[in-house]
């Protein structure tokens, strides 16, 4: 049988916005659904960022609303799955940089909660390695945490959803999960591959990446294909954590650039869709005739995908998506969310809730056109007290911005509690204090130019620099310009810096860390920023003028 463009745009175009079966005849088209998220960051609570919202006609305008949070997501997958052949997917880092209530129990919760509402299949992301592979293989299986013991309300089981790991491989040369999972519809298969992305190693630590290694993408995919086709999968869906960003509105994809856009051509052109993450872009997009989006972040929003499948030679003749916002007004809570949820809250408030400073306003971690932010000068300075507490000869402190992860609110009554800074640092690096010479300090700058865009340091009182950029070209430090308190830092002279454990083993690209000598483990990155906050409350939001941009 022949399907008319016109059948199957008609079709589509029912398919994603109704939550009304469609009766399926012999011979007629196959709806499948893919309800998809990606980078949900343990955030069972409504995120403080809420849903941004696109005016269409003025697409450059953006407000705010109130939405995500576990038991609203879980709503929105229950109403939608009312319909038949609807499976929810994710693209990875559904757990890691999560926030307190999640992270404090090594976040069980966000996996039980994730399975509760239906979740199905999931590749890896790179956040899910924060802990170790050996950590997240006990995400899959459960049992309790081999440090910590069991923590929560109740035995940890593991996820009830399916992790894919096909570009992570062990020593022995085995993946890390599966690689794919195939799940049959009116008797139709559809093939899911997972995976996260090539440059995993240089956004992990050094302890997180020992045992295993990771494949090229596309690689891995097309390896992939002939094996699923073998098994009579016609119909592939790619759940990948890399993707990209955009210039348009939500839903739109113009301007889409990234590394997704160079991956995906290079994917056999058996694969129908792709899911993406990493980026937490929003965009629904076609890339090389396939269907590629991302539903941004933190369970604020999903990717509604239909997928219209021939019955008899089992291929995609068509795919749509859409995206659906998960605000307070759309959803209610499901109660047995929220009650999963108070379980684990009963046990976290005393901590969350204690008060360590205040703020006047709220310091922001936003970019800047200098690079340098409010928060990232208070971060560094943080770190810099606590190395010399140790280490009374350090002189400089560096911060990555990727590792800010939230703003410091401004509470009622400008309270700051223990819960408002561990969502500004989750991850519990250690901080670091090593020796560079000025000539690699120079180096660690010059690495602040990527391909995925600039990535600024902050820095400690004292130190300086001042950076350009001609167009198109990568960034240049102005000579002379980096100074430590006032003074011109010397190439060949030896400098003690502190870090954090990520940047020391080359995180983020900045490979010159590895250079650093003498190194030495000092303490905690948020035990560093707790004390500063306490002994320095209150807290304004005003950046030093540490980094400078010329034209």
């Amino acid at each position: 049988m022949r399907y008319t463009p016109v059948a199957i745009a008609s079709f589509l175009a029912l398919a994603a916005c109704t939550t009304t079966p469609v009766a399926v005849t012999r011979g007629e088209p196959i709806q499948v659904n893919l309800l998809a998220i990606n980078d949900f960051h343990g955030n069972l609570d409504p995120p403080g960022s809420g849903v941004f919202v696109i005016d269409r006609a003025n697409p450059s305008m953006r407000a705010s609303v109130p939405g995500g949070g576990a038991p609203r997501l879980a709503s929105a997958v229950a109403e939608l799955s009312r319909r038949p052949n609807t499976v929810m997917v994710a693209a990875g880092d559904l757990i890691g940089a999560s926030p307190l209530l999640s992270s404090l129990f090594h976040d069980e919760p966000t996996i039980e909660a994730l399975s509760a509402m239906g979740l199905a299949i999931t590749s890896v992301g790179n956040h899910e390695f924060d802990e170790g592979w050996q950590e997240l293989k006990r995400m899959q299986t459960g049992g309790c945490h081999p440090v910590d013991g069991c923590k929560g309300p109740k035995p940890f089981e593991g996820a009830k959803f399916e992790y894919l790991a096909a570009s992570t491989f062990l020593d022995d040369g085995t993946t890390l999960f599966p690689p794919y999972s195939i799940r049959e519809f009116d008797g139709v298969k559809v093939g899911f591959i997972g995976m996260t992305l090539e440059g995993t190693p240089d956004v992990i630590t050094p302890a997180a990446r020992a045992g295993i290694r990771f494949a090229d993408e596309a690689e891995t995919v097309n390896a992939l294909v002939p094996k699923l086709q073998a098994q009579g999968v016609e119909a592939i869906v790619v759940l990948l954590h890399e993707g990209g960003f955009t210039t348009g509105a939500q839903d739109d994809c113009r301007g889409l650039a990234g590394t997704i856009v160079d991956i995906v051509p290079k994917f056999d052109k058996a694969v129908d869709v792709v899911v993406t993450g990493h980026t937490n872009g929003i965009y629904i997009c076609t890339v090389d005739g396939r269907l590629v989006t991302s539903a941004g972040a933190y369970g604020t929003r999903l990717t509604d995908i239909s997928m219209l499948i021939d019955p008899k030679t089992g291929d995609v003749i068509g795919a749509k998506a859409r995206d659906v916002m998960i605000t307070a007004d759309a959803y209610a809570e499901d109660p047995a969310q929220v009650a999963l949820i108070n379980a684990y809250r009963s046990q976290a408030e005393p901590l969350m809730k204690r008060v360590v400073g205040s703020t006047t306003a709220v310091i922001a971690r936003g970019r800047t056109e200098t690079g340098e932010t409010a928060l990232g000068d208070m971060i560094a300075d943080s770190m810099l007290a606590a190395a010399r507490r140790a280490e009374p000869a350090t002189q400089i402190a560096f911060m990555n911005p990727g590792g800010i992860r939230a703003d410091l609110p401004f509470n009622p009554g400008g309270q700051l509690t223990f819960a408002d800074i561990f969502a500004v640092q989750p991850f519990g690096n250690d901080l670091v204090v090593l020796t560079l010479t000025g000539a690699e300090i120079d180096a660690v700058l010059k690495q602040q130019f990527q391909p995925g865009g600039n990535n600024i340091l902050q820095v400690s009182d004292g130190f300086a620099f001042t950076w350009r950029q001609p167009a198109g070209q990568p960034i240049e430090i102005i000579p002379g310009s980096i100074k430590l308190d006032g003074a011109p830092l010397v190439p060949t002279q030896n400098y003690r810096v502190v870090t954090n454990n990520f940047l020391a083993g080359g995180g983020d690209s900045f490979t010159a860390f590895k250079s650093g000598k003498d190194k030495v483990t000092v303490g905690s990155d948020l035990e560093a920023l707790e004390t500063y906050v306490t002994a320095n409350s209150p807290l304004a939001a005003t950046s030093k003028g540490r980094i400078k941009r010329v034209d």
